[in-house]
This record gives structure tokens, C-alpha cells and sequence, in this order.
């Protein structure tokens, strides 16, 4: 059991529950060094005093607010530990809604929320409440600093948290740039990419789905290593309007030949898009 990274209560009416947090990922990312393009030598960050000139230990440091120019209000580390207050160590959920109900925008990042190892009763009993009512507890707590907006739901036996952005977070979407084509699909356009869109219809098995890109960086960096050339792909361009329609049934010949293909039926998983294998 990994380490939990927070410990306190949910709270729901009057109801308390003891538990835990628990990161619900690891992350796959590749991880690069920085290095001197000229001798390979590895790059330090330090903290500078732009005032003494000299670089200035982590317990010195201070976080400041901009309040004019030039001018900043200074707060410690312990005074910004004390503005959490006791909502530091509570979910206070405030209302249970349906979570068809939440757009997906909203979600940022998730963790396990799992019981105490003395008091699993009250965990128990919400989990339950959750699964049975199909229902998504929204609440808030502070972590790392901030008052986080929270989405607690129940998956198999355990309860899972969402951190969420706050509606202000969400950025309006773009508008078409000035002079973009305002043209508008046809109907035959739209049935063709409907029909698309069901023969590619398949249920959601997550294994099924590689990181197709993190795969390619490491072939990569095994070919330059073994010291061949790296070929720059071309980028596919935009399919143009008239061929719209063309480009859509090739689509659907193609894809009902890779169907007609595949063994065992239709569940044969998710597709998985193959890392470029271009160079020396």
C-alpha cells in the first residue's frame, strides 16, 4: 500500500468518515535531463537574489503577493498553513448530484480515497449510499494550498475523488477565426461520418489503448543512440472541402475491411496507432 498523501474526514450531514488519500496514477512520462548543448554538462537551477547576488537556501525563501508596483505583501509558510483552518482536514460535501450530470471539463486530477484501519463502518455506509443511489458527492477541501473543488464517487468497493476546476477556471471556447470557411457539412457529408462513427463503435477497454508516442521517443532514442540519422516526418495536410465526401467513404471501405479482418468477433479490442518507423 502506497503511501497515503493526506489524512482527514468527509463529512455529509452530521456523518463523519475517517479516511485517506491515495494517488490513483503513476506516471509513464518519459524523463529528459537538461545538458549543455556545447559539452553534454548537466544544467543547474539555482535561486538568485537579484539584490545580493548570491544564490539563497530554500528556508529563506518567502512567497509574496503583488499589491502595487513594486510592492508586496510577504507571507511564511505558517501563515498560509493558518488560513486553511480546520477545512485543512474535512470534505465537507455540500450536494449529491447525478454524474451524467458533470460535463467531463471539470475533472483535473484523481485520487483513492480508502478507509481508516480502525473505523470502516462509516466508510462502508457511504460507498454503499453512492453505488445504490448512482450519485456524485461535490464538496470541497484545501490541499496544497488551494480550495479544491472535489467530485467523491463510489467505483467497485472504494471511494474515488476528483479534484475540478471551478466554473471561472473554464475558458470560453474559440470562435472560428475572421475569414475561415463558413461552410457547412451536407447531409450526405454527415450521414457518411455517422456511418463512420458506428462501424468504429466499440466498448470501452481501456487496456486496449498504448501510448503510441512514448513508445516512438524511446525507439527514437534507442536508433540515435546506436547512431542513425532521424528522419523529419512530413505533416499530413487538412483534407480539402471538395474531397470531403471521398475521403469519408475510403474511410468506411477501410474500415469495414480491417472489421472483416479481425478475429474473434467484434470485441477485439481497441486500435493502436503504430510508432513511425522513418530514418537511416
Amino acid at each position: 500500500m502506497p503511501r497515503s498523501l493526506w489524512n482527514g474526514t468527509i463529512a455529509f450531514g452530521v456523518v463523519r468518515v475517517p479516511v485517506k488519500l491515495y494517488s490513483a496514477v503513476e506516471s509513464k512520462a518519459i524523463k529528459f535531463r537538461e545538458r549543455h548543448a556545447k559539452d553534454g554538462a548537466a544544467i543547474e537551477h539555482r535561486r538568485i537574489c537579484v539584490q545580493e547576488e548570491r544564490e539563497v537556501p530554500y528556508p529563506e525563501i518567502v512567497k509574496g503577493y503583488p499589491v502595487g508596483p513594486d510592492s508586496y505583501v510577504v507571507l511564511s509558510g505558517e501563515e498560509l498553513r493558518a488560513a486553511d483552518g480546520a477545512a485543512s482536514h474535512v470534505i465537507d460535501i455540500e450536494h449529491f448530484v447525478q454524474g451524467r450530470e458533470i460535463d467531463p471539463i471539470y475533472y483535473e486530477n484523481v485520487y483513492y480515497l480508502g478507509p481508516t484501519e480502525v473505523v470502516q463502518e462509516p466508510y462502508r455506509l457511504l460507498q454503499a449510499a453512492l453505488e445504490r443511489s448512482d450519485r456524485v458527492g461535490i464538496g470541497h477541501f484545501v490541499f496544497h494550498g488551494k480550495d479544491q473543488l472535489v467530485a467523491i464517487r463510489s467505483r467497485g468497493e472504494i471511494l474515488v475523488m476528483h479534484t475540478m476546476r471551478f466554473s471561472d477556471e473554464i475558458a470560453p471556447s474559440s470562435k472560428p477565426a475572421a475569414g475561415a470557411s463558413e461552410r457547412r457539412p451536407t447531409k450526405r457529408e454527415i450521414g457518411a461520418a455517422r456511418s463512420l462513427v458506428d462501424q468504429l463503435g466499440e466498448r470501452f477497454q481501456p487496456a486496449g489503448y498504448k501510448d503510441a508516442y512514448r513508445e516512438a521517443v524511446l525507439e527514437l532514442i534507442e536508433r540515435k543512440a546506436r547512431g542513425e540519422a532521424i528522419e523529419m516526418p512530413t505533416a499530413e495536410p487538412a483534407t480539402p472541402d471538395d474531397e470531403l465526401f471521398q475521403k469519408l467513404q475510403a474511410s468506411l471501405t477501410g474500415a469495414g475491411a480491417k472489421s472483416r479482418a479481425k478475429t474473434g468477433g467484434a470485441g477485439g479490442g481497441a486500435r493502436k496507432r503504430e510508432p513511425s518507423r522513418r530514418g537511416g
